[in-house]
């Protein structure tokens, strides 16, 4: 590695990526990480900056082309996450962006005022832990002020008024302790964490969405989703609308009635694949009870999370949004539409190949994420062991459970198009 990286006089190649986002030396259990920046591969720094023409404007192609082929280098991973996820349109100028992005970050800063005037914790360095309101809305009284009511987390209108609290600012201050309680379990092997400002920075993050997004608020995962956002993307404005633009992608997982929780929907269309692309291990699989696909539920909810390392999971991301990737995406996301009909030669040049693929088959019917068929892949590569050992779907869990730190991302990913492909083959012949 270092011999190639001197050949191609690239040294940012030689970094090792745990060393930016080092473990806690009493956390032994991580998994150990899989990925290493490849000259020649990797997207690095230098190859980044000359993928912008003189205006500022991005060569989509040229970056997509570079991820797929070997993940994003650690010290850009923020700025082209921003790309991917569809914060900037890559045919924006220096100008235009630097313009949306303080827009942006005025933007957040009022979100956080608002906040912040509701409850004095958010912006404090501080998180809360225990609940600070009850359904109806009366402040929970804090054990140790002497009766009084929690003084860091009454907000001005509480202060300022006796009347009742509106209940969408009653919805939202029941979620704050969920979400402390959330944030300090988040991550807790990455030393980045040991500091009480990151775990603040992360809980005033996800309170403001849940603020924002009032219909889906917080959920348990969603700080799972947020936590290497929050990390790579240095000012604390940049992450929040980036991670904005992921829940974009994965809100519908969270929503849940009284019955049922959104990704059910999901685990229904991983049936499905499995049912076109493995019929015997699919029938295998209902015969012991696990037709519904409930044993991958946690896989989609926090996009591997607990499959793969911090360093790994965030190789995995990038990967599956290269291939997920379409240049109009910031436009789509602007105008809310979701969807592109564009499949002409230049826009397929600049599409990753999972969309390239969707766009080609002209599928109208709403299109089923790349992590789908990602898992279905990890399903797939199990498929001896579930076949020949799984007598219940104890034993499911089992070997599934695992493949934890012993996936290579790229090989899941590569195994998810495979399948993507075969089943798109299946559903158009039946």
């Amino acid at each position: 590695m270092m011999f190639l990286a001197c050949c191609y006089n690239d040294p940012d190649m030689l970094i090792d990526p745990d060393t930016i986002y080092p473990t806690r030396a009493d956390c032994p259990e991580a998994p150990k990480s899989r990925f290493k920046p490849q000259p020649r591969r990797t997207l690095s720094p230098r190859r980044w900056k000359l993928l912008f023409n003189e205006e500022g404007c991005l060569d989509a192609a040229g970056m997509i082309k570079r991820v797929q082929r070997g993940g994003i280098h650690p010290n850009i991973k923020g700025e082209v996450w921003e790309y991917l996820l569809g914060c900037y349109d890559p045919k924006s100028t220096t100008e235009q962006r630097n313009q949306l992005r303080q827009q942006r970050r005025l933007e957040y800063e009022k979100l956080k005022t608002k906040c912040r005037e509701m409850d004095t914790t958010v912006g404090s360095g501080r998180v809360i832990t225990m609940p600070v309101i009850t359904e109806d809305g009366q402040p929970i009284e804090d054990p140790n002020a002497n009766g009084g009511a929690r003084a860091s987390s009454v907000g001005v209108e509480q202060q300022t008024s006796n009347s009742t609290l509106p209940k969408e600012v009653i919805q939202w201050k029941l979620l704050l302790h969920q979400i402390g309680l959330d944030v300090n379990r988040t991550d807790r092997t990455l030393v980045y964490y040991e500091s009480q400002e990151n775990l603040a920075r992360l809980w005033d993050i996800l309170s403001v969405y849940a603020w924002v997004d009032n219909d889906i608020g917080y959920c348990q995962g969603m700080s799972d989703l947020c936590s290497p956002i929050s990390i790579i993307l240095e000012h604390e404005a940049d992450a929040f609308w980036c991670f904005e633009r992921l829940m974009r992608r994965v809100r519908d997982n969270f929503k849940s009635t009284s019955t049922s929780i959104g990704v059910r929907s999901q685990l229904t269309t991983l049936s499905s694949i499995m049912k076109a692309v493995d019929p015997k291990l699919h029938e295998h699989l209902e015969n012991l009870d696990g037709g519904e696909y409930l044993f991958a539920f946690r896989m989609l909810m926090v996009l591997f999370r607990r499959e793969f390392s911090f360093i790994d999971t965030m190789y995995l991301w990038e990967l599956m949004w290269s291939m997920e990737y379409n240049p109009g995406l910031f436009s789509m996301l602007e105008s809310k539409t979701g969807t592109s009909n564009a499949n002409d030669e230049n826009t397929l040049k600049q599409c990753g190949k999972f969309e390239k693929k969707n766009l080609q088959a002209a599928k109208k019917e709403e299109q089923i994420p790349l992590s789908v068929f990602v898992v279905a892949s990890v399903i797939e590569a199990k498929n001896k062991r579930l076949m020949g050992e799984a007598k219940g779907l104890d034993d499911v869990v089992k070997i599934l459970n695992e493949i934890t730190g012993s996936i290579d991302a790229k090989k899941a990913c590569r195994g998810a198009l495979t399948i993507h492909e075969k089943y798109l083959t299946t559903v158009k012949a039946s």
